[in-house]
């Protein structure tokens, strides 16, 4: 979700700055560059080792407010081209799933923004035991779908995220957008999901697909 589908990323990193200087510390560019793609309470267990005297939860809860917060009254900035892909791939009867590691209650935030039934189903970073960089969150959105994860493509921005994804056994299109992700593991690397189709997909798949999918 959160620089895929929606440009949050900055969103997240002015919070995290503003939360670690507001207990004395310093948080700088790099640091924030450090969580992008991360599950949401190894981030609060950095921050709590970057000087804020909470807990890991304590700190995803707070986050999270702020974000939910910023989204409600600076917009959802969606990514190019993120909601029409979304768009094609239900009209064509796609099966979608959203996979992120921030909180189910703001994935849903962000779903509440787009104007038709998007995914299938939510996979949150709540709701699993291993987040990404392991596969399991996209293993899960798999089996809940009922499909094998070889027929699967996952979409993802951060180098984690790619991980996650290319453990899996998914094809894996990487689309850089705050950070690089060359030799990350993906498959293919798009510049932009602008003016893609889910035929697009379906030739990347098709190219790409591991051995013993259908």
């Amino acid at each position: 979700m959160d620089g895929t589908l929606v440009n949050t990323e900055p969103y997240w990193m002015s919070v995290e700055t503003e939360l670690v200087e507001s207990y004395g510390g310093t948080w700088t560019h790099d640091d924030a560059m450090q969580l992008i793609g991360s599950g949401l309470l190894e981030s609060g267990r950095v921050l709590r080792e970057a000087g804020v005297d909470l807990e890991p939860q304590q700190i995803v809860d707070l986050m999270t407010d702020r974000v939910a917060e910023l989204l409600r009254t600076q917009g959802v900035p969606f990514r190019p081209g993120a909601r029409e892909l979304l768009a094609d791939l239900r009209a064509q009867g796609i099966p979608t799933a959203l996979v992120t590691m921030s909180l189910r209650r703001m994935a849903l935030d962000v779903l509440d923004q787009i104007d038709f039934p998007a995914f299938d189903l939510v996979i949150a970073g709540d709701e699993v035991d291993r987040p990404k960089p392991f596969p399991d969150p996209y293993l899960a959105a798999a089996a809940q779908l009922g499909i094998d994860i070889v027929d699967a493509v996952v979409i993802e921005d951060s180098p984690t995220g790619v991980a996650a994804g290319a453990a899996s056994g998914a094809v894996t299109l990487g689309v850089p957008h705050i950070v690089a992700l060359d030799g990350c593991g993906a498959d293919e690397l798009w510049s932009t999901l602008e003016g893609r189709t889910t035929a697009d997909l379906a030739d990347l798949h098709a190219r790409f697909a591991k051995e013993g999918a259908r």
